[in-house]
């Protein structure tokens, strides 16, 4: 099992989970975050930490695709240990659907 980060991110990028992972294994894109699945040690402990509840168990259903483009991302976008401040919009796009379709972004972001 691991933990994969889905589209409730896109936008919103919080970054409540990146501080309390252990093993530092969040990647940052230009407007969402990704989980490195061959590095998550599956403790959990970022889960409840995301405001955007964007953050599911891989053990959940139809999260493949998800599992798959955190892989990807993980690949290629710049690791992430250290909190920043949220989008100032995020608020207004936590829970809106069609996210990824609309607004997914393969750029990097900054990372630390």
């Amino acid at each position: 099992m691991t933990y994969v980060v889905t589209d409730n991110c896109i936008k919103c990028k919080y970054m409540d989970c990146v501080e309390v992972c252990p093993v530092d294994c969040f990647y940052e894109g230009e407007n969402m975050l990704v989980i490195h699945p061959d590095e998550c040690i599956d403790c959990g402990v970022c889960e409840p930490e995301c405001p955007a509840e964007a953050i599911k168990p891989d053990t959940e259903g139809n999260l493949e695709s998800w599992l798959k483009l955190n892989a990807d991302y993980a690949k290629t976008w710049p690791n992430i240990t250290q909190k920043k401040d949220a989008p100032a919009d995020a608020k207004e796009w936590d829970g809106k659907t069609g996210k990824f379709e609309a607004h997914f972004s393969p750029n990097p972001g900054s990372g630390d």
